[in-house]
């Protein structure tokens, strides 16, 4: 019978962690095997024979701190581990660390427990050797991602049962820069390695420069950003109680001129010709704010019904002061305060100078009475002046109770008043809003909604988002790709730039090529235009690993625009099909029970097909939601987010155990195997390769994504240019396997040169004896460290 998998599909979103794919590589401990004797012996006693410790016993990580300072794309690296030992037994072992790829290591320093510790720096020939030697030991694939790369190698003395083994490693780096952007990647995934989440995860990273620092960006991680000066940033992130199981990756770029950046990418493992995916990194130059702040007016309209009453008043009070006081000297404003009537600070907009009696009439507002929307956001229009940029920034925590209170009827007079330079953003406070009525309001005038949840502050988060908004300098952004048929992109249409900001716009393409772009925009009036040359769409990828999930960061901002889509226009069969399709390829789950099926794998277009018909069916008998609620507000908050991600959606915790993203495939574990999603069976014939067998290897060295892809356990059916490749169990008599041309890098990626200076390596002698610890009784290798958590037994099944 074969094994069944819950997948659940779209059709509503979450908010999911940022997170992207590629090669891994954490320090790790490999424990040496122990050594098996028949009789008792101290300190161990125990009757013979006895079983030997179960493969599930591995050591922990207690937590994983990283330091990193980079001058002048010269990265040093300091990593801060601690292992933890739960078994009732020492371990001792050998400690391997793989040198993250583009590293060209000039200085290498490791302590173990304060004291250094020699270590032999191996080339990539060697730590291949090294890596299939224990893969070829223990059975288990897990090193097979490491392949190609370099490593450190060292002795680790043995770590007592409920011991502690505290490693701290350094190296230097030269950093790489393709297409104008300089990446900084460090290998975070300690998820394989460790029987217990980690307590805490850190990296902070310093980037000084003689140059401006321009845009940063992390496709991986929600990151802060200090920007202390223009040649100086601070970058953090931190989580704690998780298994980190992707890349933490940062972008950067330098230099004094207008930010714009493009990265494209089309799937290796595709030969159909599929089109490709692109994404294009924004921001002004860093001198903008100063020389080119374009004067704004902003309309603040606040829900002062007796529903805001108490302290959520009391913050809309403050972010309603912090936005007055960071007016700039040429902007003009205006107040409205609405409940069952309208109050307002002045009857037109009036100048940043007059701050002071503002803030005076802020504080005499009290909240009390019911909610007429409609009144308040045409009193608004009313005062935008066509001729400025306008910010409407509209806060409730209700429905409309009073005059108009349906919400088309809302949005049709709305739409007849307001100007096209006015974008509205829509805050909802608390469950009791119209979720239909601020998304569609917001969507429809280039705007957009944040919903503030119970327990949330209301002051920090509309302070927040009124500092990214509160300096314009191009707005009515438009971009013109010249003869490259683009199509897809999001966000659409382009939201106006500010000072201290960046846009992220990701599309597809068709054929691939040179071509020049130019951005269009406006400015105090007039238009101007910013030219871009000779920008390279991809015709054909090389590898996965050195970009940022490009088609994954596409599918995800597609999957949350398409649930916005139905939850506000009702769903259609075409669009149930793209999100099925999107959500099975791209692995972009959420568990929303409404929708839950079991399903087999692999899935075929057939089969999927039917499911999308089976979903339309089951939507179109289902009646409606409300559009307000609990439910209804973290639908839309969570579809919003999918909608403007900075990453790829994460698979969730549920399904890690079952679901795996591997680069830009992902792969799903059905009836004993992880399999890529993207293979049809009745499309496609597979070629099988023994698992641990020469061709194995050799399809491991020669193609990076299977590699990959085949770490992921001994049974997997992996895709690459087309040919879909099984791993079966190991001693199948099977014909040879012919090996794919090994993929070369090509010129696109420039490395700055290594530093001038290093610190000298020590080395271990090879001829140096290597101690083992004794464990009673064992007779086996025992992978204590290298066991991947697949989850076989949290399976589900169907009968």
């Amino acid at each position: 019978m074969k094994s069944r998998l819950f997948l659940i599909l779209l059709f509503t979103a979450v908010a999911l962690a940022l997170g992207v794919t590629g090669a891994r590589a954490d320090g790790i401990i490999i424990p040496d095997p122990p050594i098996c004797i028949d009789t008792p012996c101290p300190p161990h006693p125990c009757p013979s024979p006895m079983p030997c410790p179960p493969p599930s016993a591995q050591l922990a990580i207690r937590y994983h701190h990283v330091t990193v300072t980079i001058q002048d794309q010269v990265a040093v690296t300091h990593v801060d581990q601690v292992f933890f030992n739960p078994n009732d037994w020492q371990v001792e072992g050998t400690y391997i660390f793989p040198i993250p790829q583009d590293a060209a290591v000039t200085a290498f320093t490791l302590w173990v427990d304060g004291k250094p510790v020699e270590a032999s720096i191996l080339d990539a020939g060697q730590a291949r050797r090294v890596y299939e030697e224990i893969i070829r030991s223990l059975q288990d694939p897990a090193l097979l991602e490491y392949a190609g790369r370099g490593a450190v190698q060292a002795r680790i003395f043995p770590i007592p049962p409920g011991g502690e083994r505290r490693i701290e490693l350094e190296y230097t780096q030269a950093l790489t820069s393709e297409n104008g952007l300089v990446r900084y990647i460090y290998p975070l995934n300690t998820e394989k390695f460790s029987t217990l989440p980690l307590e805490s995860v850190t990296v902070n990273i310093e980037i000084s420069s003689n140059v401006p620092v321009r845009l940063v960006y992390s496709p991986s991680h929600k990151i802060s950003v200090d920007r202390q000066s223009p040649n100086y940033v601070r970058i953090g992130y931190e989580d704690s109680n998780v298994r980190p199981d992707a890349d933490f990756a940062v972008y950067y770029s330098l230099g004094e001129e207008q930010a714009f950046h493009l990265l494209t990418y089309r799937d290796p493992s595709d030969i159909s010709d599929a089109d490709g995916f692109f994404l294009i990194l924004l921001a002004p130059r860093p001198d903008v704010a100063a020389n080119q702040a374009l004067p704004k007016d902003v309309i603040l309209v606040l829900d002062r019904s007796g529903s805001m009453e108490g302290e959520k008043f009391l913050q809309a009070q403050e972010a309603a002061r912090y936005i007055l006081r960071h007016l700039h000297p040429e902007d003009r404003f205006s107040l409205i305060a609405f409940s069952t009537g309208l109050e307002t600070y002045a009857h037109d907009l009036r100048s940043a100078s007059e701050i002071e009696p503002a803030l005076d009439w802020v504080d005499r507002l009290g909240a009390q009475g019911s909610t007429d929307i409609n009144r308040a956001l045409l009193e608004a229009a009313a005062m935008a002046d066509r001729e400025r940029p306008t910010y409407l920034i509209f806060l409730t925590d209700g429905l409309p109770t009073e005059g108009v209170v349906d919400s088309q009827a809302i949005l049709e007079n709305f739409a007849l008043s307001a100007p096209d330079n006015l974008r509205l953003f829509a805050f909802g406070v608390g469950y009791d809003v119209d979720t239909f009525l601020l998304d569609s309001i917001a969507q429809a005038h280039h705007g957009a909604s944040t919903y503030v949840l119970p327990g949330e502050r209301l002051d920090e988060i509309l302070s927040a988002f009124y500092a990214r908004i509160s300096t314009p300098v191009l707005t009515d952004l438009s971009l013109d790709f010249g003869g490259m048929p683009v199509y897809d992109l999001y966000p659409s249409p382009l939201p106006d730039l500010f000072a201290g900001s960046q846009t992220i716009l990701v599309g597809r393409y068709r054929q691939g090529g040179r071509t020049d772009v130019s951005l269009k925009g406006d400015i105090n009036g007039q238009v101007q235009t910013f030219h871009f040359p000779d920008q390279v769409f991809a015709e054909r990828s090389v590898s996965s690993s050195s970009q940022p999930a490009i088609d994954r960061l596409w599918a995800t901002r597609k999957v949350g625009y398409l649930l916005s889509q139905i939850r506000l226009n009702g769903p259609d069969q075409e669009t149930i099909d793209q999100i099925v399709r999107l959500s099975i390829r791209y692995g972009i789950v959420t568990p929303y029970t409404s929708y839950l099926v079991t399903e087999e794998f692999p899935l075929g277009a057939a089969e999927q097909s039917r499911i999308a018909e089976g979903q339309y069916n089951q939507m179109l008998a289902t009646p409606p939601a409300p559009a307000f609620g609990q439910e209804a507000v973290q639908k839309a908050a969570d579809q919003g987010a999918l909608s403007a991600a900075e990453a790829p959606a994460e698979i969730g915790a549920e399904s890690q155990q079952t679901v795996r993203i591997v680069g830009s495939r992902v792969f799903v574990f059905s009836d004993g195997a992880w399999v890529d999603t993207s293979f049809d069976p009745d499309q496609m014939k597979t070629v099988q390769v023994s698992f641990l067998s020469n061709d194995y290897f050799d399809l491991s060295q020669a193609v990076p994504e299977l590699a990959s892809a085949f770490s992921l356990g001994s049974r997997v059916i992996a895709i690459h240019d087309g040919v879909a490749y099984q791993v079966v169990e190991a001693g199948a008599a099977l014909p040879p396997v012919d090996l794919p041309p090994t993929p070369t890098l090509g010129a696109s990626l420039q490395t700055t040169p290594a530093p001038t200076e290093s610190t000298a390596i020590s080395t271990p002698s090879a001829s140096e004896p290597q101690t083992r610890g004794a464990f009673p009784c064992a007779s086996s290798l025992i992978p204590l460290a290298l066991v991947p958590l697949l989850g076989v037994a949290l399976l589900r099944r169907r009968q």
